[in-house]
Order: C-alpha cells, then structure tokens, then sequence
C-alpha cells in the first residue's frame, strides 16, 4: 500500500469510528505506531482529521456540521462505491464532478491516478485533487459559495459548465427510481447536475441502495441517459428492469 492510500485508508476509519487512537489504528492497519504518528501528522496538515494526544478524530470546522454527518453516514459503502468508480477513469481523461460526500470520497481514490482534468464545483473535492501527492489539472467552478457543503452553485456556475467537455459526468443523486430515473432535493444541484450531463460523454452515478425507488423534489434526467450506475447493492424489481432496460452498466461494489 502506497503512502497515500493508506493515508486515505486511516481518514476513512477515522470517519467511521469518529475518533481512533494511534494504537487502534496500528493494530487495525498491522503497521508501527510511529508509521501513524507520521500519516496523522500529514492528514492534519491537509485538514482530513484532527489530531489530539494518543490519536486523531474528525476535523471540527464551523458551518460544516451537516456535511461532516454526511461523511459518516454508509461510510463503508461510500468507500466501497468510490473504489469502484475509480475503475472506470482512465490516466488522460478529463471528469466532471459534483459536491457530495460520495464523490469526496471518490476524488480522494481518483488523486492517486495521473494526468487527469477535473473540474468541481466543491471546494472539499478541488483541495484533494489539487494537493500533492495528486498531479490533477484541478478547475473550480465559481459562483455563490454555501459553506454548509463548501460549494458554488447557481447561474455563473452554469454558465462557466460550457466552458468545458468532458469524458465523464460522475454525480452523487438525491433519488433513483424507475419512472423518472434521476432526482435531486435542491432545485440548484439539480440545475448543475443537468449542466454537467450536458457537457460529458458518459454519465456515472455514485448510488448507496438507500436512494433506491425513492422521489425527490426535481428531476435531474431519465435513465436513457445514465452509463453506470456504481452501487453499494444490486437494484432489484422495477427500478432493476428499467436500469437494464435503459442499457445501464450496472457495478456493483458489494462484497
């Protein structure tokens, strides 16, 4: 295991424990205590964790708090989702990305891949893409900035989008059902996730089974338009023969 990914392997047990100590997490990795001390010490520069004597937990940053939730929530299928997705990424291609606790977890994996091009609106995504060791050519999209989720969104958002053509739209969703298809909570995500499709080759959804025949406020787009859907568990009944139906690459990162 390179630095790196064990790096991104301890802030991920950080975020699911909420808090380890040094010694917990030499016994879980089966690496020294001072390997740790080192890779704490590196996580707390970038901002992943926080550091206190004897271990590390999760950053505390004012305004962040519902986004922090989120990135404990359905951790291990969140990571297990991610690795897959990053399977699909080729060295060269360029990849638009969304704000989500997802596809933060998805950008941490795809940093260890070179000569990429991505472009984000999440300032969370951009700061990990962008960070060494990770070589991508980062953009971040501008516009009106909501610290909640440390993203832009609206029009100028939008309307800088057109600027770009990409190989691969890779979203996170608010529901995933087989009459609509895609759907999100917020009008705004739903705006820039549309915008993004507009611009991408291919389209990825990133899916915990949780979404699964769910109804949210705006639809984003119909399944004809979705080429994978990365998923925690296998879709079943309707939603799973109109995935096929629609012709949707379906991985499933169960194990």
């Amino acid at each position: 295991m390179t630095p790196a990914a064990r790096q991104i392997e301890i802030a991920n047990l950080i975020r699911q424990h909420d808090h380890l100590t040094v010694n917990e997490l030499a016994e879980i990795l089966n690496i020294s205590r001072e390997t740790i001390r080192r890779d704490l010490s590196e996580l707390a520069q970038t901002g992943k964790i926080q550091k206190f004597h004897g271990g590390a937990s999760l950053p505390t940053i004012p305004g962040e708090g519902p986004f922090r939730d989120r990135m404990s929530k359905n951790a291990v299928a969140k990571n297990q989702i991610a690795a897959a997705a990053v399977e699909l990424i080729a060295p060269g291609e360029t990849i638009l990305i969304d704000t989500g606790s997802t596809t933060f977890y998805f950008a941490e994996k795809l940093s260890e891949l070179s000569d990429l091009t991505v472009v984000t609106n999440s300032t969370k995504i951009a700061r990990v893409m962008s960070t060494p060791p990770a070589t991508a050519r980062t953009f971040l999209l501008g516009g009106e900035f909501h610290a909640d989720n440390r993203q832009t969104i609206g029009s100028m958002v939008i309307s800088q989008l057109k600027s770009f053509r990409a190989h691969h739209a890779v979203l996170t969703i608010g529901a995933l059902d087989a009459r609509t298809g895609v759907m999100d909570y917020s009008i705004e995500e739903a705006q820039l996730a549309r915008g993004m499709i507009e611009q991408a080759e291919t389209l990825t959804l990133l899916v915990d089974s949780s979404k699964f025949e769910k109804i949210a406020s705006f639809e984003v787009c119909g399944l004809k338009r979705v080429t994978n859907l990365v998923c925690d568990k296998q879709p079943t009944g309707k939603l799973r023969e109109a995935l096929i139906d629609a012709g949707i690459n379906i991985v499933c990162a169960e194990t």
